[in-house]
């Protein structure tokens, strides 16, 4: 259930393109590469981040977006004339400040409240549990996630943690039984 097809802004915020319509690398396409998200997965995470604008602009509360909501939120700032000069003013009808923590305990509360009133937000206003994958639980959002750092796959190697342990085992084992050979 999306909000009332006949909701002015959320039909504002639905039909507007997010970037120049010419660029051969398209505000999805970015956001996909960026993330290392499939195409697919980069197109229901902008869906999200249009359902979260309108929530900031219609929940009467302050609203937090989940780590992917908000990795678009951030790229879209990135296109700070089409945020500023478009979005903003023509579509949103006001501005949408991002407002990141300033850390500490009381912070990290009031955000996680925050989240969770806005999962909350989410159902009120579109009659269905958020997607899992893109809007997990606040316990994920803030105690997991954050622990996540950009990497850059040219200069390293990324092995799960299981397969990791599992070559460390096979190597510690293998230099032992090396070390009794020799």
């Amino acid at each position: 259930m999306s909000p009332p097809q006949d909701d002015a802004l959320w039909q504002r915020i639905a039909t507007h393109t997010i970037g120049p319509a010419d660029a051969s690398l398209s505000f999805t396409a970015r956001l996909a590469r960026e993330n290392r998200w499939t195409l697919a997965h980069a197109e229901q995470v902008i869906g999200e981040y249009r359902r979260f604008c309108y929530l900031a602009m219609t929940a009467g509360q302050e609203v937090t977006p989940s780590d992917a909501v908000d990795q678009a939120w951030h790229l879209h700032l990135t296109y700070s004339r089409d945020y500023w000069q478009t979005f903003c003013p023509q579509v949103l009808g006001g501005d949408l400040h991002h407002g990141p923590t300033r850390g500490g305990a009381a912070e990290r509360g009031r955000f996680y409240r925050q989240y969770a009133d806005t999962l909350a937000a989410y159902e009120a206003a579109f009659g269905e549990v958020p997607p899992a994958d893109i809007w997990p639980p606040a316990h994920r959002r803030f105690s997991v996630d954050p622990q996540g750092v950009r990497v850059n796959f040219f200069d390293v190697i990324v092995l799960p943690r299981r397969v990791a342990l599992a070559l460390g085992l096979i190597l510690l084992a293998v230099g032992r039984l090396a070390g009794r050979i020799v």
